[in-house]
C-alpha cells in the first residue's frame, strides 16, 4: 500500500483470466460497518474517477440543524443568516430564540420561506420554527436554472428600459421586485452545488463535473449581477421625476440597452456551444459599447440636476451589463479551451422535468 497526500494508493491485481481486483482501506471498510460478505456498488464518473458506495440508495440527507437568534436582531441580519443556512444544505432547519418569538421575527421567517425555493414551514412552536427543504437532494438540472434566470433577466432589462423610456413607476417597482425571483434561483444553484461538492453522489445525479458545477455558479453570479443593474435603471424613474430626457439620447441609451441584451445572448450562447469566435465577438462588441458610452456621456455632461444624474446611473449600468456578458465571454472561452465538444444539454434550448418546472416557478407575493 502507498499513501500520498491523505489518499491510499492500491496496486491492481489481476486473478484468472480476466478479473481484476484491488484492496480496500481497512479504515475505511472498519469506519462504515462493512465486514466480509457486504456488497459495495460502483459508479463511473465523466471524468474517469470512479466512485464506490457501500449500499444503494439516494443522496445521504442533511442533519437538523438548529439556528439560535434572537428577537432583537435586525431583519436584514435574519434573512442573511437564513441565506447562509439554506446555502449549507440543512434539510431540517430549527430557528429558536431564547423566550417566545416575536410577531416580527415569525414574519421574517415566513417571508424567507415564500422566497426560496425548497423551504416549507414543518412545525411551530412559542420559541421555534421548524422549516424543511422539501426539494431536498433531488436535483434540478443546472443549465435549466441558468436558462431561467436568463430568460428573467432579459426580460428585467427590457422592461427597465420600457420604465425609463415612459417614465412609467408601475413598471420600475415590478422589475425591482422581480429582481428577488433572480436572486432566489442564485441561491438554489449555489446550494445545489455546495451539496454536490460535499457528496459526490449528487454530484453524479447532475451529471457534471467539478468544473462545470464551478462554471454555472461563476455564471449565477454573474447574471445576478446584471440582474441588479435592470433594477438600478428601473430605480431612476424616481429620480428623474417629471424630467423629459432629450429624444437623441433615449434613442442612444435604447441602441446601448440592445446592444448589451444580445451580448448577454450571444455570450451564453457562445458558453453552450464552446464557440470561441462568437465569444470574442461579444468581448469586442463591449469595447464598442464603451466607445459608444463615453460619447453618451458628452452629451450627459451638458444636463444639470437630476436629469444629469439619472442619466448617468442609465448609462452605467447599461455599460457595466455589457461587460458582465463579456466575463461570461470569458467563461465561455475558458470553458471551451477544458471541453471543446459541445454537450447534449443546451442552457438556451433545453427545458426542465416537469417537478423542475413547478419548483423553478414564483411562490407567489411575499407576506412577510
Amino acid at each position: 500500500m502507498r499513501a500520498s497526500g491523505g489518499f491510499h494508493g492500491r496496486r491492481i491485481q489481476k486473478t484468472g483470466g480476466s478479473t481484476f481486483i484491488v484492496s480496500l482501506p481497512k479504515s475505511w471498510v472498519v469506519g462504515r460497518g462493512l465486514g466480509s460478505g457486504d456488497v459495495l456498488y460502483f459508479r463511473p464518473a465523466a471524468d474517469g474517477s470512479l466512485s464506490v458506495y457501500p449500499e444503494e440508495g439516494g443522496v445521504v440527507e442533511g442533519v437538523r440543524r438548529v439556528v439560535p437568534v434572537s428577537n432583537e436582531m435586525e431583519s436584514e441580519h435574519l434573512v442573511r443568516r437564513l441565506i447562509a443556512e439554506y446555502i449549507a444544505g440543512a434539510s431540517l432547519l430549527e430557528i429558536r430564540t431564547p423566550g417566545r418569538m416575536s410577531a416580527r421575527t415569525r414574519d421574517v421567517i415566513r417571508g424567507f420561506t415564500q422566497r426560496m425555493i425548497g423551504p416549507e414551514i414543518l412545525e411551530e412552536t412559542a420559541e421555534s420554527v421548524v422549516l424543511q427543504d422539501v426539494v431536498g437532494a433531488n436535483p434540478l438540472p443546472l443549465p435549466s436554472v441558468i436558462r431561467r434566470m436568463h430568460q428573467m433577466v432579459r426580460a428585467m432589462q427590457s422592461d427597465a428600459m420600457a420604465a425609463f423610456r415612459a417614465g412609467d413607476p408601475s413598471i420600475a417597482r415590478d422589475v425591482i421586485e422581480r429582481d428577488w425571483e433572480v436572486d432566489r434561483l442564485h441561491w438554489f444553484l449555489e446550494k445545489q452545488v455546495m451539496s454536490a461538492l460535499r457528496d459526490v453522489r449528487l454530484l453524479l445525479s447532475l451529471e457534471l463535473t467539478l468544473p462545470e458545477c464551478s462554471m454555472y455558479l461563476l455564471v449565477s453570479r454573474v447574471l445576478e449581477r446584471i440582474a441588479d443593474h435592470a433594477v438600478r435603471i428601473a430605480e431612476t424613474v424616481t429620480i428623474l421625476e417629471k424630467e423629459r430626457t432629450p429624444p437623441e439620447i433615449v434613442t442612444e441609451l435604447e441602441r446601448m440597452s440592445q446592444q448589451a441584451a444580445q451580448a448577454l445572448t450571444d455570450a451564453l450562447d457562445s458558453l453552450d456551444r464552446r464557440d470561441v469566435e462568437k465569444a470574442n465577438s461579444v468581448l469586442d462588441s463591449a469595447e464598442r459599447l464603451q466607445k459608444d458610452r463615453s460619447a453618451v456621456l458628452r452629451k450627459v455632461t451638458t444636463k444639470s440636476g437630476r436629469l444629469a444624474v439619472g442619466l448617468a446611473y442609465v448609462l452605467e449600468s447599461l455599460e457595466r451589463s455589457a461587460f458582465y456578458a463579456g466575463d461570461l465571454a470569458e467563461i465561455a472561452i475558458n470553458h471551451a479551451v477544458e471541453a471543446p465538444k459541445a454537450p447534449e444539454r443546451a442552457l438556451a434550448r433545453s427545458a426542465p422535468a416537469p417537478a423542475a418546472a413547478a419548483a423553478l416557478r414564483p411562490k407567489g407575493p411575499v407576506t412577510g
